[in-house]
């Protein structure tokens, strides 16, 4: 099992390219970065995990623009969105700069998206939440086609347009693997249909992995990789998901100053070596 890291980066901590180098350096394979434009000052969405909003969320950088700043202190690196809220994106925009961070980076893009939680900054992009998923299933397969057709064209009942150019396309064929966030029935339809991986969130029990993996078989969809994201390094856990199938664990980092972000990824790489 491969040992990847999830986190926030925010203007308060580590920088990116250091943050980065120092992921490589420790042999870890991928870094999957979250997202959210901001947070509306009037939310009501619950916080899913409950309490009070952390305060990284509110200060959080732009995952790609983070990712290619990483991408330029690192050889082989994988540069993950965990996740990218698509629905909250113009389809155009995003498939530009999917396919420009997979160019720069030589092909080490991880695209993982998510229909989110916070229905207050959905509505703030125009966004319905009653038909968020319907959104991003078409979105997903207007993607495929901007990256793979010379002359795109979609239409469906939310993205719709006649043929299009739209370059670069990515350096990964026939594009970037898409990761699909959750674990719901919505979650796992979309991810038999359209997704390349699965990115389930932790607690995440070890049978229920299993029972997707043979779903996901019987659907034709055999050898979907797993990857567990924001998990905790708690060893019993981890060896259960283990053998349960999972191919990546993506350790949670939280989000501190350098010093102290370095002397967690040292801990972070213990850990992991004690599973390879």
């Amino acid at each position: 099992m491969d040992f990847g890291i999830s986190t926030f980066v925010t203007d308060e901590g580590i920088r990116p390219g250091v943050l980065g180098k120092a992921l490589e350096e420790r042999g870890f394979d991928s870094l999957f970065l979250a997202e959210h434009s901001h947070i509306p000052a009037s939310r009501e969405s619950p916080y899913p995990p409950g309490g009070d909003l952390p305060r990284i969320y509110y200060r959080t950088l732009d995952p790609f623009v983070t990712l290619a700043a990483i991408a330029s202190t690192t050889s082989n690196l994988l540069l993950g969105t965990g996740v990218a809220l698509l629905i909250q994106r113009d389809v155009f925009h995003t498939a530009k700069e999917v396919a420009s961070l997979d160019l720069i980076s030589g092909g080490r893009v991880l695209f993982g998206v998510g229909a989110g939680w916070n229905r207050e900054e959905m509505r703030n992009h125009g966004t319905d939440p009653r038909t968020r998923g319907a959104l991003l299933d078409e979105q997903l397969q207007a993607l495929k086609l901007l990256w793979t057709e010379e002359q795109a064209e979609f239409h469906g009942k939310f993205v719709d347009f006649d043929p299009v150019f739209s370059w670069p396309k990515p350096v990964q064929r026939p594009h970037p693997p898409i990761y699909i966030g959750g674990e719901s029935e919505r979650a796992l339809q979309r991810l038999a249909k359209y997704g390349d991986a699965w990115l389930p969130r932790p607690g995440t029990p070890p049978e229920e992995i299993r029972r997707v993996k043979s779903w996901l078989a019987e659907q034709g969809r055999e050898n979907v990789p797993t990857t567990i994201f924001g998990a905790p390094a708690e060893r019993a856990g981890v060896a259960a998901l283990a053998e349960a199938g999972v191919d990546r664990l993506s350790l949670l980092l939280p989000t501190l100053p350098e010093s102290e972000t370095l002397r967690k990824l040292d801990e972070f790489a213990t850990f992991a070596g004690e599973f390879k």
